[in-house]
């Protein structure tokens, strides 16, 4: 007897590549983005003082620098797709400690976050160099930060109105995210990497990597652009809802802000075509440059919050430029057989921007107010741009 069978269905996995990648990096933005405003705010609240807020920042970032550097060792025993997915739980463990508990548990939340961060970038950046040529990766940047542009637009200003209205309704969101994140990782079925070569010897202690990483001044190039334009970021997101609160405005101002200034990310094909027609080093003198004249600017208007917020606002379009042009430095120079070491030591920026911006702000803020934070973080940008006219004016132009 012939039994009638259906066909069996197969569902292909996703393609990795640019699309596939920045569908990654949306969810991760989406994740972060209802609470990236929500954290200052309830730090502010539960600590009184700005300089109390910088030095809880200070030691999270310590944690996150430290976690940094150890995800190489770990990485050697827990392969890569486990190590992914575990950096996804830990955020999704501190959404849980920021929502669920008291507020004396929001630095904890924060540091969970900070950690599972750091694990994810090491992840997501050594996939990228195994599966995106290396003639795609300006539009692979571009098109990351095209699909994060709606969360990063609509999630800041989002979290804050959510709070007011009810305290775990941006947690949860942030937690659906991680779980729509690690979903689609898997279905990508990225495995571990591509294997580059079979191992003859043990593997080198991946902390060795450091002093070779510092040895090739291109890669510290793109490790120093990714951490002031990390630094950057760090005081607009943490200190502008600071000032517009100690200025008389409602505390849905910073959420309002940084909505706004992610909206510029939907301007970053016009900026992948703008480094394009001219070079990766022209992108990355204009975005410090021009945000460094407009955070002293914004100093000068410090009396009117107002006008001052919309040119705080208006220097964050140059540091998404940074966002695309300053870690093309590394992506194109670091070498296939280093590239989960490296990424690992490259990562380091955003941790090392977390501890620098608010030791940096602390020190200030010995001296003057936070408006004087702005000036201070001016006149470092500023000085990037001088540096970075050192680049070579041949990176990421195609080969003949």
């Amino acid at each position: 007897m012939v039994q009638n069978r259906l066909p069996l269905v197969e569902f292909p996995p996703a393609r990795p590549g640019v699309n596939s990648f920045a569908i990654l990096a949306a969810c991760e933005a989406s994740a972060r983005a209802t609470l990236v405003s929500v954290y200052p705010v309830l730090m502010y609240r539960a600590l009184g003082t700005a300089a109390s807020v910088s030095e809880v920042y200070v030691l999270i970032g310590l944690t996150g620098l430290l976690c940094a550097l150890c995800v190489p060792l770990l990485a050697r025993f827990v392969p890569r797709r486990w190590l992914y997915t575990l950096g996804a739980l830990i955020m999704i463990a501190g959404s849980l400690l920021g929502g669920f508990f008291n507020a004396r548990f929001v630095p904890y939340a924060v540091a969970a976050n900070s950690i599972g961060l750091v694990i994810l970038a090491v992840c997501f950046n050594a996939y990228v160099m195994d599966y995106v040529e290396r003639s795609s990766m300006g539009r692979n940047e571009s098109r990351r930060l095209l699909f994060s542009g709606i969360p990063w637009s609509i999630g800041p200003f989002l979290g804050v109105v959510l709070m007011d209205w009810h305290p775990q309704v941006p947690f949860l969101i942030s937690i659906a995210a991680c779980l729509v994140m690690l979903g689609f990782f898997w279905h990508l079925r990225l495995g571990d990497g591509k294997i580059i070569t079979k191992a003859r010897r043990p593997p080198t202690n991946p902390l060795r990597y450091i002093p070779r990483f510092f040895r090739q001044p291109t890669l510290v190039a793109g490790w120093f652009y990714a951490t002031m334009r990390s630094a950057g970021w760090a005081i607009y997101i943490i200190y502008v809802p600071i000032y517009a609160v100690k200025s008389g405005l409602s505390d849905q101002v910073g959420g309002l802000t940084l909505s706004v200034s992610n909206g510029f990310l939907f301007l970053t094909p016009f900026m992948l075509g703008f480094l394009q027609k001219t070079s990766v080093r022209n992108a990355i003198v204009t975005g410090f440059a021009g945000s460094g004249i407009l955070f002293l600017a914004a100093t000068l208007l410090s009396g009117f919050p107002w006008p001052a917020i919309a040119i705080l606002v208006s220097a964050t379009l140059f540091l998404v430029l940074l966002d695309v042009s300053a870690g093309l430095p590394f992506l194109l120079t670091v070498k296939p057989s280093e590239r989960t070491e490296m990424a690992a030591v490259y990562s380091t920026f955003r941790d090392v921007a977390s501890v620098g911006s608010p030791a940096f702000v602390r020190l200030v803020l010995a001296f003057t107010s936070v408006q004087g934070v702005f000036a201070a973080i001016g006149l470092v940008l500023v000085g990037c741009a001088v540096v970075a006219r050192r680049t070579h004016p041949a990176l990421g132009k195609r080969r003949h």
